[in-house]
């Protein structure tokens, strides 16, 4: 029996910054479990350990708001009327029926019907993104602006999506038109500084929060950061968190994020 839980971890802080986790959750829906495939039973592409990646944080004053729900249930990072984030490319749905190895998530005539999507989306989408926007909306009051991180992590190497290895660190702006541009080219050149193999604006320049909260004209500054997993953790099929290269990694998380925290919009 899956038991109910909430929605969303949200910590508050006491900087202008909040780190969004929407896919590190491994709840499911009640009646979800008995629909789905081995494959999807196993939560194969969750955002693993990405809330001990940033344990950090709370020190640091950052609020943090965590899914608690599987991104099988709903992706918070897709719109709720669809539509591509990367135009022409392999993507997956608001409501996923596959995985990112392109397994069914459910066997034969299990998968969600519309009924059930519009469900799933006021049920959990909704709630996170609320609190999400009110959230961003208390720190512009308080503080004048606020600074967004979207936290998530991939399997390294996905054909489906993108040919070879992905870099370990990858930096979404929307291609610049989620942040500052100062903001963004600082970033960059601490990521350069690391001994990490880093991109901006690479295969992943961010999905929906950073696109949609993402707003430098109304004092929103928001970015994505996509990690492979092999850079902290052994990958599919065993998911453990490798606790010397994560100690590795973590620094480097605090750093990008300490800089980000020290940027200072222009006055509007």
């Amino acid at each position: 029996m899956i038991v109910p839980k909430a929605i969303y971890e949200f910590t508050s802080g006491n900087s202008p910054m909040i780190i969004s986790m929407p896919h590190s959750g491994t709840v499911l829906a009640e009646t979800m479990h008995d629909r789905m495939t081995s494959q999807g039973k196993a939560l194969i592409d969750t955002d693993w350990h990405i809330p001990m990646l940033y344990e950090f944080a709370h020190e640091m004053g950052v609020s943090t708001i965590r899914a608690n729900y599987s991104r099988y249930v709903v992706d918070l990072n897709r719109p709720i009327g669809g539509g591509a984030l990367y135009a022409g490319q392999s993507e997956t749905q608001i409501c996923p029926t596959s995985t990112f190895m392109d397994h069914k998530l459910y066997v034969t005539d299990q998968e969600p019907s519309a009924q059930e999507i519009a469900n799933r989306v006021e049920n959990y989408w909704v709630p996170y993104h609320q609190r999400l926007k009110s959230e961003i909306e208390e720190i512009k009051q308080q503080h004048g602006y606020a600074l967004l991180w979207d936290a998530h992590s991939i399997q390294s190497k996905l054909p489906r999506f993108f040919e070879g290895a992905l870099p370990n660190l990858n930096l979404g702006t929307a291609s610049g038109a989620s942040c500052d541009p100062l903001l963004r080219q600082q970033l960059s050149d601490l990521l350069d500084s690391t001994k990490y193999q880093a991109i901006v604006d690479g295969r992943f320049k961010g999905g929906y929060i950073t696109r949609n909260y993402g707003n430098p004209d109304d004092r929103v500054h928001a970015v994505q950061m996509e990690i492979a997993q092999s850079t902290y953790m052994s990958e599919y099929p065993c998911f453990e968190y490798d606790q010397d290269s994560a100690n590795k990694l973590k620094p480097v998380l605090k750093m990008l994020v300490d800089r980000m925290l020290a940027f200072t919009p222009s006055p509007p």
